[in-house]
């Protein structure tokens, strides 16, 4: 067979092979903003309100398992960078700000698997790590720990519209349930809900 005619054969099935891969990896990197509900302090009746000044980066990888009809099954490591919130209090007790790492392996459903508009849900769980300001919100020393651990369960929805080859554009919304930081005061929870609602950009490989 003459090189031609082995190139005729390859080149096609190369760019099959290619196609088909292009549908197992995805990366999706989004920016947006964390939500946290106010709290009440209640031996003060007072409120602590959160807000995320910095703005919340998520990186998320994924891979398919399985497809089923319109559906398709992917295993995904979402992580989640807080770099700042913002805390607010009426007494010079609770850390001036905090930051995060939530880290939640999960199981995204997609469908229409495939197609150019693709709308998914993500469930999972794993870990996050606070870290608490080294002063707190007014003047003077946070005497409280700069770091806590805490277990999530995540759970998120969002949509993929593969705008152009296998780059496409990402919008999602999450909800990272954490244990409580260390604010040095007790607000009566041991969980709270971290909502995280971002857009960015998607690459399938």
């Amino acid at each position: 067979m003459s090189a031609k005619r082995l190139a005729v054969l390859v080149v096609p099935v190369l760019i099959f092979v290619s196609s088909a891969l292009a549908q197992v990896n995805q990366l999706s990197v989004t920016s947006g903003l964390t939500f946290v509900s106010t709290q009440t302090v209640p031996s003060t009746g007072l409120p602590i309100h959160f807000g995320d000044s910095s703005g919340t980066v998520t990186v998320s990888y994924g891979r398919l398992l399985m497809t089923r009809k319109i559906f398709g099954l992917y295993a995904e490591a979402p992580v989640a960078f807080v770099p700042g919130m913002a805390l607010n209090y009426y007494y010079d007790q609770i850390p001036k700000h905090l930051g995060a790492i939530f880290a939640t392996p999960s199981v995204r459903l997609n469908f229409f698997s495939g197609d150019s508009v693709t709308p998914w849900v993500s469930a999972g769980g794993g870990y996050g790590r606070w870290r608490q300001s080294s002063n707190l919100v007014w003047y003077g020393k946070n005497p409280g720990p700069s770091g806590t651990n805490t277990g999530l369960i995540q759970f998120g929805a969002g949509l993929d519209v593969w705008v152009w080859h296998h780059w496409g554009a990402r919008f999602e919304a999450r909800d990272f349930y954490s244990g409580m930081p260390d604010l040095n005061v007790d607000t009566g929870r041991s969980r709270q809900h971290n909502y995280y609602v971002g857009a960015g950009v998607a690459h399938r490989f």
